[in-house]
């Protein structure tokens, strides 16, 4: 039993880890780095020398503290920029980004989370800042509150019934009663706004798309005096976008 759980124990400890310097963004002695992932130091210091050994961390100083080298981002950025659904959607989304001045996502659910997938900063010095794999809640975030809205009405209240709503900011709509009335103005409009419901100074609006049978959802998000004075522009500008990505999978 044990040797087939190692296995799957192994990847988390590695990805602890490199987490813990995104936690910290600093360098880290041995010890730290392994109080920081949660692990043994014995264990720890056999995964850094993995790492050392293939180029993914470094001695960032004379008192042997690590960090990671820009490798682990070369290889990253090398993936992503041959993502087969990203590289196909990514020239709209760059659009969307430029004709709304603004932050586009594109994310899609991953089992009772939003996960981004892309973002496309927003080119103004204030702005909306999120990465590709932030994790957001399905009900305070706009995409989460686009998918949702997309349930059949049995399947969003069994989803209701065994989530809470905890309030993320005090504009989180944190009942089902409130959220399940904000989802059906949603769905008549054809799609959805948080008014710093996931960030209070932030709003954002979404929709959903289909994509080779996978539910994906789109959102331009940025703060908040400004997203409201152009809500109606922008959220024209969305749904075109989304009406682009549907013909550019349909050919």
């Amino acid at each position: 039993m044990s040797n087939r759980s190692t296995p799957l124990r192994s990847p988390d400890r590695i990805l602890n880890v490199l987490e813990a310097f995104g936690d910290t963004r600093r360098a880290l002695s041995l010890s730290d780095l392994a109080k920081q992932a949660g692990l043994p130091v014995s264990t720890c210091h056999s995964i850094v020398g993995a790492l050392l050994r293939r180029g993914y961390l470094y001695f960032a100083n004379p008192r042997k503290e690590l960090y990671p080298t820009r490798k682990l981002l070369d290889v990253a950025q090398h993936i992503t920029s041959h993502d087969p659904l990203l590289e196909r959607v990514a020239p709209i989304l760059g659009q969307l980004r430029d004709d709304t001045q603004e932050t586009v996502i594109m994310g899609k659910r991953q089992k009772d989370i939003i996960l981004y997938l892309d973002v496309q900063e927003s080119p103004q010095t204030i702005r909306y800042i999120a990465y590709a794999g932030d994790r957001k809640p399905m009900h305070s975030s706009s995409i989460g509150k686009a998918v949702l809205g997309s349930l059949p009405e049995k399947e969003l209240q069994k989803w209701l019934a065994k989530h809470p709503l905890p309030s993320i900011t005090p504009n989180t709509l944190d009942t089902p009663e409130r959220l399940i009335r904000d989802l059906q103005e949603s769905r008549q409009r054809g799609y959805y706004v948080t008014r710093g419901e996931n960030v209070a100074d932030a709003n954002a609006i979404a929709a959903t798309v289909c994509v080779n049978n996978e539910l994906l959802g789109i959102a331009v998000a940025g703060p908040a005096p400004r997203m409201e004075a152009r809500l109606a522009e922008h959220a024209e500008r969305l749904l075109a976008a989304r009406r682009d990505i549907e013909r550019r999978f349909q050919g």
